[in-house]
């Protein structure tokens, strides 16, 4: 595993990408109404990707054998899909639908990743608890990030205060380094007492992560759609998704993907 250190330099570089993320986000949240489709507000980040010149990071990106290039630059997942669903003409947002938007941007040659949930119209309790949870998890990884801390600490923290909810950390997915290009060691777990296939590691000044905690109401497995991309829990039960890119800093962090 090779975690590269950014210079300040570098870590404004992707602050610059960050902050177009983020105002892709907040634009997508504040627009977003019933009736919308997915494909509307994908046009939302196109519009911005063409008005700043940057380069959206998820669109074409190689689905493995079978599967189709994702055809889109943002991921918009409604309800029961934790990621990767496929905007589309045909998907309308409906009264209290909990959408969870990904993008992603290249600018100047650095990256910035983060994505949001939030709910269209009236919203159940269980869902604005979900979204309250999940959010909450997030900021328990910003408050705890700075430098000498092991990840696996802060994880163990995150996975408790989503279980102490009634919630589950999805453990399929996780977040991941991120500069020069969107995916970089390390993994980046929201639950503790990983595998083997994922190791810990010691925060250092200098290292920028994702950090993209997915909760879900029931159990804790997924599995994808047909279409190759679309992943949603087992159970049919709604998830939430909230990501920020971070750079770990003198003193603690600092959140790139503000807008």
């Amino acid at each position: 595993m090779a975690i590269v250190i950014r210079s300040s330099r570098e870590i404004a570089k992707v602050k610059e990408s960050g902050m177009i993320v983020g105002e892709v986000l907040s634009k997508m949240k504040n627009t977003a109404r019933l009736g919308m489709s997915t494909a509307e507000l994908n046009e939302i980040a196109e519009q911005v990707l063409k008005d700043t010149g940057s380069v959206g990071l998820f669109k074409g990106v190689d689905g493995g054998p079978g599967v189709r290039p994702f055809p889109a630059v943002t991921c918009i997942s409604i309800n029961e899909q934790v990621v990767h669903g496929i905007p589309s003409p045909k998907r309308l947002l409906a009264e209290g639908d909990i959408v969870s938007v990904d993008f992603g941007v290249k600018r100047g040659g650095y990256c910035g990743d983060a994505a949001t949930t939030f709910g269209i119209g009236r919203v159940s309790s269980d869902k604005q608890h979900l979204m309250d949870v999940t959010r909450k998890v997030l900021d328990i990884a910003v408050e705890m990030i700075r430098p000498g801390i092991r990840w696996s600490r802060i994880a163990a923290k995150m996975q408790q205060a989503a279980e102490s909810a009634g919630c589950s950390v999805v453990r399929d997915l996780v977040g991941h380094g991120i500069g020069t290009e969107l995916h970089a060691d390390p993994q980046v777990p929201n639950y503790a007492g990983w595998g083997s296939n994922m190791s810990d590691f010691t925060l250092k000044q200098g290292m920028i992560i994702a950090v993209e905690p997915m909760i879900t109401l029931g159990g804790y497995k997924i599995r994808t759609l047909n279409d190759g991309w679309t992943v949603v829990t087992a159970d049919g039960s709604p998830a939430a998704h909230y990501e920020h890119t971070i750079a770990v800093v003198k003193d603690g962090c600092e959140v790139l993907t503000l807008n």
